[in-house]
């Protein structure tokens, strides 16, 4: 089984482009909100689950599940976030674990926005991996890319992990809040460090 680093931190910590890095230098990448959008798009295997749960209401013109009003519905009632985690989870965590057994890498760089919240770090990775930047620098990358208020972006980052509880958890840390080359030359520092420790773990 190869090395599996679990890649986390808080929205607009700057996950993708430390994970796009890792891809660049041979890593495995595995997303798992990307594994999500597969399942919930137009004739995604969750779509009909998501139907039987929440009939049409949850669902966009084409087919798909319509985020917005999902952001919505969860942010406003814990108990439908819970029935849908307790719907998506396991079917991501399935295909996430079969892609991982099927990767050509020298170790896996498996991202997951929720990985300190969601309390498996034991069952599905080696090393923990978190990206961290100043709270007030989230808010304005969330902002500029997505158009959300300070307000919506505020409740997002509530309902995660606190920066504390992500940095407590971490095996490895990636200081984003400087610039992208900062962030490349720490993710080659680590691609170094995960390649040495992949090997060992096989040997």
């Amino acid at each position: 089984m190869a090395l599996v680093v679990g890649l986390t931190g808080g929205i607009g910590s700057g996950k993708s482009a430390a994970a796009a890095e890792f891809a660049r230098l041979g890593a495995t990448v595995i997303d798992a909100d990307a594994i999500a959008h597969e399942l919930t798009q137009a004739g995604g295997a969750a779509m009909p689950a998501i139907r039987a749960l929440f009939g049409d209401e949850l669902v966009d013109a084409a087919g798909a599940m319509d985020r917005r009003k999902v952001r919505e519905r969860v942010f406003a009632d814990p108990a439908a976030r819970q029935r849908l985690e307790a719907l998506l989870h396991p079917m991501i965590r399935a295909e996430a674990e079969r892609r991982i057994a099927s990767a050509t890498g020298a170790y896996v760089v498996h991202v997951i926005p929720l990985l300190v919240e969601s309390r498996e770090r034991g069952h599905r990775v080696d090393r923990v991996l978190v990206v961290d930047c100043p709270e007030r620098m989230q808010i304005e990358r969330v902002r500029a890319r997505s158009g959300l208020s300070e307000d919506e972006v505020r409740s997002i980052m509530r309902a995660q992990a606190s920066r504390a509880a992500r940095l407590a958890a971490a095996d490895e840390v990636i200081d984003n809040g400087g610039t992208l080359d900062a962030l490349r030359e720490q993710v080659r520092a680590l691609h170094s460090r995960y390649l040495k420790l992949a090997k060992a773990a096989s040997s």
